[in-house]
């Protein structure tokens, strides 16, 4: 057994869950970090959801009329992962350069691709517990329709990769704190405009076409279509979508850690 274990760590990669674990414990006294991220979605429910929902009425997606709350309930819920995930990953910035971290762990048997997997994997990890949470509410406020919702939590772990392995790449490309006014600028606008809020037909034709390349819409699609019933073959295309931005941005970010601290 300890030779599997041995041979496992190896690997390229297979040493990520010693970073893994060392961010388990860094954050193991600052839960609360953690935990305040999980009620920005739930105030976006109880404002819109119900508040503006009441002005709204139904909305018809695919032929099916769903309550205001229900049809935003898993865009929100696609949201949690993306936020999770992704404003984790931009921690890499800081640890990169200026706490210096990656230096360090270089310096062990850990390597670029070790780093990129296990900074990933953590995001990962942190955009499913602001989802865990996040549909326990929806749950309990009845706004899950089908029994199909009993992917929902695995499906968020796609999204949660997505937008981990995009995030980790982007930031290695990042000179300075102002550059994150770009990845604001990336991720308002898909929160917005990701059919998070709205049904996709009723933007513009050409805006709807570029809504429907954002890693956000397929997340949503993917959510909405487990929590309502309606799933079709479009989620294996979501599915595959959120996979590959997922392990381009691990590879990227591997190459890219490299790059910065080892040449």
């Amino acid at each position: 057994m300890s030779t599997m274990v041995a041979r496992a760590l190896d690997r390229p990669g297979g040493r990520s869950v010693l970073l893994f674990e060392r961010n388990l414990l860094s954050y193991k006294e600052m839960w609360t970090i953690i935990l305040s991220g999980f009620f920005e979605p739930v105030f976006y429910l109880l404002s819109l959801g119900y508040g503006l929902g009441g002005y709204v009425g139904d909305v018809v997606v695919d032929g099916v009329a769903l309550e205001y709350a229900v049809f935003v309930a898993p865009g929100l819920l696609a949201a949690s992962a993306m936020n999770g995930a992704f404003y984790d990953a931009t921690n890499v910035f800081w640890k990169m350069r200026y706490q210096k971290l990656y230096d360090s762990i270089l310096a062990t048997p850990l390597g670029p691709k070790d780093v990129a997997v296990g900074e990933t994997t953590w995001a990962v990890f942190r955009g499913l517990i602001y989802a865990v949470g996040f549909f326990a509410v929806i749950l309990a406020l009845g706004l899950v329709e089908s029994w199909w919702a009993m992917l929902a939590l695995p499906a968020t772990v796609f999204i949660a990769l997505a937008f981990a392995g995009a995030g980790i790449a982007a930031v290695t490309y990042m000179r300075s704190w102002q550059d994150f006014d770009i990845l604001n600028l990336a991720i308002l606008p898909m929160f917005l405009f990701s059919a998070t809020f709205f049904p996709l037909s009723t933007y513009p034709d050409w805006l709807g076409t570029v809504i429907q390349l954002t890693p956000l819409y397929h997340g949503v699609d993917l959510l909405r279509a487990l929590t309502t019933g309606t799933v079709g073959s479009g989620q294996l295309v979501n599915v595959a979508y959120l996979t590959v931005l997922g392990l381009v941005g691990m590879w990227i970010a591997s190459r890219r850690v490299e790059k910065l601290l080892l040449t």
